[in-house]
């Protein structure tokens, strides 16, 4: 086997089939460093959007309007391009098209659809769809959403009003022409995963001068007889009675519960040249019956006879030590169940974000409209979450400041009151911190303890009462925090909870403290009595690093849905519970 995952460090350990996310990590490790080495983050799904109207308008004089549905996705620049057409309903102003349009759903991203729907002439009944010249059309009626309303909707169906926009009519005076049922279904044969602890005995031994250093290779076979490799384990060292990490296979990855996999035992030789040991072809099924009856499977070596080669027996034996099956829900099962994402902001008024009155401070509103860093952040991230909040009533929090009269205050309500912390969708944001900056004195240090606190006391609260809610708490800062070990403390306990929290920083402060409470390379956060975070909660960027490439919001909401089922799959919380 050579050059197969030959790199010492990296060729040591398991790739795919690894354990579906208890962790932020994909259950495809390889997949996942694929994507993310290629600059591509978060969740994708392959989304099925099918059809219906009713009461559409009737254009045609002696007989019904004979519709058609043409998808628009809107690009980076604004404009709409045309993306697909369904098939022609004849004679209906009620019609259920069977055409269905797949489209890759990404979280961290708005996808702005447009829907046009048109009357096709009867001349060009006979016309192919793609050849039909749409000027040449009727327009019944248009509509536009996000992807995000559609999925995020509990039956993951969206009604829109259509609406005929002459040109010379303003938009305010559009008129309702119908309504456009827009419905999504998530593309699975299978979300069933095969867990499995495999071992072996008595395997041979290829060194000269110690044990074999044993690893499995999993492949599937296709039909033209050829074998893909699926995953591979980690490399026992020095062992010839190996027991693997279990391996976790998603049926649908290798076809089906009957489809034959190929099972190879290989030596690991650290110039790629791994000794095949020997192998066996059985399905799942086959390895299940194998962990049922505790039998062991002979493994066997290909053996070169004249022009055949003959399978030779071998004494080492495959043993199955445990099977199970389990469902691995997704992000949009939990999202159709009725879970959503409820959005909470905390902002910095500390002294070091200079004199909001002034145009060098990060604070400063500009009279012509353009946003500031932490509007920006606010609206960005927020656009893309408000979609997941039912009410869209958002807890919004400064921290760092001096009220009018008062001390300085390490968590006070945005929006003035002494009761209640809500606003009212992001404008409420927007209005509110715009209002805080001319009614506070910004002051310091820079502590993010309590409103960490205060936000895990929200999820705690929601916790308690059964409520299907995750929150996000979105903080935005410019400086290095001054309380580290009491925000780690404070982090270490939510991660017990459905929180999860998007660090901006932004301004050219140092962020290497905030990178530490990231914790994407491994390390866990530990507080300061020892214990160590159940899970990884946060995520950070500096917003000067991405304002002028990639989206702040693709770069921090990355890894969200990953979180999000971290927790639930952690604590066992099923969509339908």
């Amino acid at each position: 086997m050579g050059n197969c995952c030959s790199d010492v460090g990296g060729g040591m350990t398991a790739i795919g089939g690894t354990a579906p996310s208890t962790s932020t990590s994909n259950q495809n490790d390889a997949a996942d460093w694929y994507f993310k080495s290629h600059g591509i983050h978060g969740i994708f799904s392959q989304i099925e959007l099918s059809f219906s109207a009713t009461s559409l308008r009737d254009r045609d004089v002696f007989s019904k309007s004979d519709p058609m549905v043409v998808v628009y996705i809107q690009e980076r620049d604004g404009a709409f391009t045309e993306v697909f057409r369904t098939e022609v309903v004849l004679n209906s102003l009620n019609p259920t098209w069977i055409t269905k349009y797949t489209i890759t759903y990404q979280f961290e991203i708005v996808q702005i659809l447009l829907f046009r729907v048109f009357d096709i002439d009867t001349q060009f009944h006979n016309v192919e769809v793609k050849m039909l010249k749409l000027e040449e059309q009727q327009s019944l009626g248009e509509a536009s959403c996000a992807l995000s309303e559609i999925v995020s909707k509990p039956n993951r169906s969206l009604i829109l009003d259509l609406v005929q926009r002459e040109e010379s009519v303003p938009s305010t005076h559009s008129q309702h022409r119908g309504k456009l049922t827009v419905h999504a279904e998530e593309c699975f044969s299978s979300k069933t995963t095969a867990e499995m602890t495999l071992k072996c005995l008595n395997l041979e031994s290829k060194d000269l001068f110690s044990k074999s250093d044993p690893f499995l290779v999993i492949s599937k076979v296709v039909e033209s007889g050829m074998s893909i490799p699926v995953c591979k384990t980690e490399v026992s060292k020095n062992d010839l009675n190996p027991t693997w990490k279990p391996v976790f296979l998603n049926i649908q990855q290798v076809g089906s519960k009957d489809s034959p996999l190929v099972i190879e035992c290989f030596n690991f030789n650290s110039n790629g040249k791994h000794d095949l040991i020997g192998k066996v072809q059985k399905s799942l099924a086959d390895l299940e019956k194998l962990h049922t009856g505790r039998e062991g499977e002979n493994l066997f070596l290909p053996t070169p006879v004249g022009h055949d080669n003959q399978n030779k027996a071998l004494k080492s034996k495959l043993f199955v030590e445990k099977y199970s099956e389990t469902v691995q829900y997704t992000f949009l099962d939990y999202l159709a169940a009725g879970f959503e994402l409820n959005f909470m902001v905390a902002i910095d008024f500390t002294a070091s974000n200079g004199n909001p009155r002034l145009p060098d401070s990060l604070h400063y509103i500009d009279p012509s409209g353009r946003l500031n860093a932490y509007q920006k952040a606010i609206y960005e991230v927020g656009e893309v979450l408000q979609f997941y909040d039912a009410d869209k009533r958002f807890p919004a929090w400064g921290f760092g400041a001096r009220p009018i009269d008062g001390p300085v205050s390490h968590c006070f309500n945005l929006n003035g009151s002494s009761n209640y912390c809500e606003v009212e969708g992001i404008r409420g944001i927007m209005m509110a911190y715009t209002s805080a900056l001319f009614n506070v004195s910004l002051a310091g240090p820079t502590l993010f303890g309590h409103v960490i606190n205060r936000a895990a006391m929200i999820a705690s609260q929601s916790l308690a009462n059964d409520a299907k809610k995750y929150f996000v708490l979105l903080i935005i800062t410019d400086g290095v925090i001054t309380d580290l070990q009491e925000t780690k403390d404070a982090l270490v306990k939510a991660s017990d909870l459905p929180l999860s929290i998007l660090i901006v920083g932004v301004g050219g402060a140092d962020f290497k403290e905030m990178e530490i409470l990231d914790a994407d390379k491994g390390e866990r956060l530990e507080s300061s009595t020892g214990r160590v975070a159940s899970r990884d909660i946060v995520q950070f960027v500096p917003f000067r690093d991405v304002q002028n490439g990639p989206s702040v919001v693709q770069e921090l909401l990355a890894e969200l849905p990953s979180q999000f089922l971290a927790y639930m799959r952690s604590r066992e919380i099923k969509p339908c519970s």
